[in-house]
């Protein structure tokens, strides 16, 4: 026997790694010292005063299988890297480079390389390098068109340059600045409610969203890199934190210290069409909405009452809403 009667194909696996070889490259600076093909990735690290790296890794979920459906590729290549570069931004680092992790149940060229071009778009938008990842074939664990996609990025900042929330006060304003739709997140309730509730197709459609099914559920995770890079330059900010699963009942909290809650005034931020689409559809109660999605908000600060007022109404071509406020207490409540 071969392995390829076991279903391994060593040679398409070999296919595809040169097929992306070039959109690694473009990725690369200076600080890259290794070569694709090598056991391990090689960066040299930033002269800084006092260098604490910081490091995160995720995945898409189950917007994979809206990316088969639709047969494209590349946004949720770009929504995984901009997903990690929010998750450390958060803290204040900047990112270095990212690894990738694409397994499947057969391994088609075509797709792993739609899935590393989008990796590799994302990075370059961030300054960010893809130095390396692993692609496995695993027919006995995943059905044959099944493919799973992660990743992990280290980024860096200066100790004293952290941001970890310990400063925040009651009085404290929350600002927010809005997502592209769902980010990542809540696809296994909005898949249920637009293809087995609803009856969609991928192609199909919808008037009130103003674009097909699948192009609304492929929307890109948005990079906030820029515009929290401008806000901190504008005012100190106590707190950052990255609307993810949970939305933002669970999230806030997260940098918050203990004895501070928030109030978040609803009406301050526009909600994007998909919300209010699939609450109808799928009669899904407010507080559900609100703990499953993001409704609108991508990425929260906190700053200052002081420093609110002269920050811009707009970072980098983007709008920035004053939501609401630090408030004693625990958890967020919506007004």
């Amino acid at each position: 026997m071969r392995y390829r009667d076991s279903g391994v194909d060593i040679d398409k696996a070999n296919e595809a790694k040169k097929a992306i070889r070039s959109a690694l490259q473009r990725t690369w600076g200076a600080e890259v010292l290794s070569d694709v093909g090598h056991f391990g990735g090689l960066f040299r690290m930033p002269a800084l005063r006092e260098p604490v790296l910081v490091s995160s890794m995720d995945g898409v979920g189950t917007k994979l299988l809206v990316a088969r459906m639709a047969e494209r590729y590349d946004t949720v290549g770009q929504c995984l890297v901009n997903h990690c570069v929010n998750d450390i931004l958060v803290q204040g680092a900047r990112p270095l480079f990212f690894l990738d992790y694409i397994a499947a149940g057969r391994l088609r060229p075509e797709v792993v390389a739609g899935l590393v071009e989008g990796l590799a778009r994302a990075c370059e938008e961030n300054g960010c390098a893809l130095i390396g990842g692993e692609t496995a074939e695993m027919p006995d664990l995943y059905q044959r068109d099944d493919f799973d996609l992660a990743g992990a990025i280290v980024g860096v900042v200066e100790r004293d340059a952290l941001v970890d929330g310990s400063g925040i006060r009651p009085g404290d304003r929350v600002l927010a600045l809005p997502s592209s739709g769902l980010h990542t997140n809540g696809y296994s309730l909005a898949r249920r409610i637009v293809f087995d509730v609803m009856g969609q197709g991928i192609d199909d459609r919808v008037g009130e969203l103003g674009c097909t099914v699948g192009e609304e559920l492929l929307k890109v995770h948005r990079s906030y890199l820029r515009e929290v890079t401008a806000l901190m330059e504008a005012a100190p900010v106590k707190g950052l934190a990255h609307v993810t699963g949970g939305g933002v009942v669970e999230n806030l909290p997260r940098v918050l210290p203990v004895g501070c809650g928030a109030r978040v005034e609803k009406g301050t931020w526009p909600v994007p069409p998909v919300f209010p689409f699939l609450q109808r559809h799928g009669e899904v109660d407010e507080a559900e909405m609100y703990r499953v999605f993001n409704m609108g908000l991508g990425m929260l600060a906190v700053v200052g009452a002081e420093d609110a007022a002269r920050v811009p109404s707009s970072l980098a071509g983007t709008p920035l809403y004053a939501v609401g406020e630090v408030v004693a207490g625990a958890g967020v409540a919506f007004s």
